[in-house]
């Protein structure tokens, strides 16, 4: 199908924010931290612009902003900026 429904949007937020629940920035020396929290922080900003587009009924914007957001969770996991919990370690690119 090649339509944003809005249960397919919703299970990608649901799946973005499983990942952001799963993850701790890594406390290996202040500048990573600095860097894993920058990272932490945009993934949890564009999951809240895609929940506010969701709600504004503006799918196809809502659907980019989760992926932007699943995209930053992904690539802090990659630069082991992230502890990931073995939980939702199937949501990463990693190992």
């Amino acid at each position: 199908m090649n339509q944003i429904t809005a249960e397919k949007l919703e299970k990608y937020i649901s799946i973005t924010e499983k990942a952001l629940e799963g993850i701790k920035i890594k406390v290996t020396d202040k500048q990573n931290y600095k860097k894993g929290q920058e990272v932490f922080d945009m993934a949890s900003r564009y999951l809240s612009d895609a929940r506010h587009y969701k709600a504004k009924g503006d799918f196809v914007t809502a659907f980019a902003a989760v992926n932007y957001a699943h995209g930053w969770l992904d690539a802090g996991a990659r630069l082991n900026l992230f502890e990931v919990d073995k939980e939702v370690k199937e949501l990463f690119t990693i190992d």
